[in-house]
């Protein structure tokens, strides 16, 4: 009796222990569904993403590739054309002469008799220092010719006439006077002060005519000579212009960082605008006698290769092309100015435009030209 009890036990036993089996079981089927059904959306959705991603690679690579195979060949003829030359000038302008006031002796300053902004003349007395040793110096040499003179040979007294000399020289050296007719710019000492030989006391100027030195390239100085006009613009005179004159045209040039040959030309100004002063800037022009003849070619049609070599395609009667190498200035507006090289009025140069450099408004020739 008790064994089949104890079977019944166990029988229920079973059935629970199955039940909660079959649960488990079950929860691990969903879960398996769950986890394969996310794996196959994963799949699904990177699958559609690579066939997207090829799709628009595609459709760009087509329309990249049809608007580089969209070239247009442009043809265009060299023009002459007849300018009044002109050579553009930038500088500032400078007192006609400066005088940087130095005393030549050691002392102190026992007298300055200018001040800022007055009118000096030529040899007029500026400042002077302490010529106390100095005078003495002189006497006493003095006294010794005299008496070589009377006892001494010819040698002690030429040996004392050149101490004279240099004690007199010596003397003047305590004195400062103005070189030349002009202004007092600056003046940076006063009575009492102690100055060593070689310090600047102060500054004089003549304003009654102003000069400027404007570069000129090698190209243009063909056409620059002595006495030449040139009319300066000035943001201190608006409305007006300034006429110069070339009054100095050196005899060596000198090279900019670009390789460029260039002259600085001296531009003097005479009786200028009182409203003018040392350092205000300017543009101006120097205008080239009569009128030039130039041959204009396109911007677009030149090509600029290694080492700066400009080039374009000419065409020949037989319809192919041939390269030539020429040199031009960039005169803006998109023309240049040919300076050198086999071509003529009339002749037709060819190039290509790609449609990607029409939309971006660039054309496929070289690079700009520098020119004045």
């Amino acid at each position: 009796m008790s064994e089949i009890k104890d079977q019944v036990i166990m029988s229920e036993s079973e059935k629970q222990e199955k039940a909660i089996r079959d649960e488990y079981n079950a929860k691990k089927r969903k879960k398996r569904i769950k986890k394969l059904i996310t794996w196959l959306i994963v799949i699904l959705l990177i699958v559609a993403g690579i066939t997207y991603y090829n799709k628009v690679k595609k459709d760009f690579e087509d329309k990249a590739q049809a608007m580089i195979g969209a070239v247009t060949t442009v043809e265009v003829p060299v023009e002459e054309n007849v300018y009044t030359s002109v050579i553009d000038l930038s500088g500032y302008v400078e007192a006609y002469d400066t005088q940087e006031s130095k005393f030549r002796s050691t002392g102190a300053v026992t007298g300055v008799y200018v001040k800022e902004g007055d009118t000096v003349t030529k040899g007029q007395l500026l400042a002077s220092i302490d010529n106390t040793n100095q005078t003495y110096q002189v006497k006493n040499i003095q006294n010794q010719i005299k008496q070589a003179e009377l006892s001494g040979s010819a040698s002690q007294l030429e040996t004392l006439k050149l101490q004279l000399e240099n004690a007199e020289n010596n003397l003047e050296y305590t004195n400062l006077v103005a070189n030349f007719d002009g202004t007092v710019a600056t003046v940076s000492v006063s009575e009492g002060d102690y100055f060593e030989a070689g310090s600047k006391v102060m500054t004089i100027v003549d304003v009654s005519k102003l000069k400027a030195t404007v570069q000129i390239d090698e190209i243009d100085m063909g056409k620059v000579s002595l006495g030449q006009k040139a009319y300066l613009t000035f943001d201190s005179l608006p409305g007006e212009t300034v006429e110069a004159v070339v009054t100095y045209i050196p005899m060596l040039a000198t090279y900019t960082t670009q390789g460029i040959g260039v002259v600085d030309v001296e531009l003097t100004i005479e009786n200028p605008p009182k409203q003018l002063k040392p350092g205000y800037s300017f543009e101006g022009t120097i205008q080239v006698e009569g009128d030039v003849q130039m041959l204009l070619i396109p911007q677009a049609a030149i090509t600029t290769g290694r080492g700066g070599v400009t080039t374009v395609e000419r065409k020949n009667a037989e319809g192919t092309t041939e390269t030539v190498s020429i040199r031009v200035k960039y005169l803006g507006e998109g023309y240049c100015q040919l300076l050198s090289g086999d071509l003529k009025k009339g002749d037709i140069l060819t190039y290509t435009k790609s449609a990607s450099s029409m939309m971006m408004g660039m054309p496929s020739g070289g690079s700009k030209q520098g020119g004045r």
